[in-house]
């Protein structure tokens, strides 16, 4: 789940979608994955109900558009957030685009710019349909836009959390090990090992929405490393290479795999 963080991003936020109380914990979560060059907010900001956006918008450098309500019960601002998303893809000026909304009208404008080579990171509340989720390179729950503790390096090198606590253990239990288990299985090599960073990459192709935080850890590697179902290791690396972070299932005695 390498990021190239030289990428020029585009974020378009729907406003009457989103609360404004995720802008700044979403706009570090993009700065993980490029440089936002474009930060869109959509809205009909003469709606009261947009009025705490005002301060956040000047706080963060963030472009308000304006977007009448023309009729009841059509999205103009859906609209007009997919118009500026094509012109801005025309462009060639971008990299990828980081779309923030829970609504399922973005599902085809995901898709179609994917469909041109470009990134698409969604953001949005677990209540997201499933369609857009899948329409997007990944995509991270709003719910999980929030401070971690930090995390300290163990003997052997390998980065796990100081301590565990029983909502970490219960967010790991939740989650599904086939999932980890078919990514690791994929990307084995004659080793018997996998790179850890193939494992990520084939989690999110496979498993959008699949992000850490959500069961309590910053990495995959500390997931990993908390699980009793695999076996995470360090190489040193060759001259001039960064080092291979490895992962394989662990072995049970009689030889064969716990998962």
């Amino acid at each position: 789940m390498t990021c190239d963080t030289n990428s020029k991003l585009v974020i378009l936020i729907d406003a009457d979608n989103a609360q404004s109380s995720i802008a700044t914990d979403l706009l570090a979560e993009v700065a993980k994955y490029g440089t936002a060059h474009v930060k869109r907010a959509y809205g009909d900001w003469t709606n009261t109900g947009l009025k705490g956006w005002s301060d956040v918008l000047l706080r963060n450098s963030i472009q308000p558009i304006q977007q009448f309500s023309y009729t009841h019960g059509k999205n103009a601002t859906d609209s007009a957030m997919i118009v500026d998303a094509m012109d801005l893809l025309h462009s060639g000026h971008f990299d990828g685009f980081c779309l923030v909304s829970s609504d399922s009208d973005f599902t085809r404008l995901a898709t179609r710019i994917r469909e041109s080579g470009l990134k698409v990171y969604g953001f949005g509340e677990r209540k997201t349909p499933k369609p857009f989720v899948a329409a997007c390179d990944e995509f991270i729950y709003t719910e999980d836009l929030k401070y971690l503790p930090e995390f300290a390096p163990n003997f052997n090198g390998v980065e796990v959390p100081e301590a565990y606590s029983p909502v970490q253990d219960a967010r790991h239990n939740d989650i599904s090990d086939s999932q980890l288990n078919s990514s690791v299985e994929t990307s084995l090599d004659n080793s018997g090992w996998a790179r850890l960073s193939e494992v990520g990459e084939h989690l999110l192709n496979r498993h959008p929405d699949f992000n850490p935080s959500t069961h309590g850890y910053s990495k995959l590697s500390d997931l990993i490393t908390a699980s009793p179902h695999f076996d995470l290791e360090k190489r040193p690396p060759k001259p001039g290479e960064t080092p291979d972070l490895l992962v394989r299932k662990r072995k049970i005695s009689g030889g064969s795999s716990q998962v």
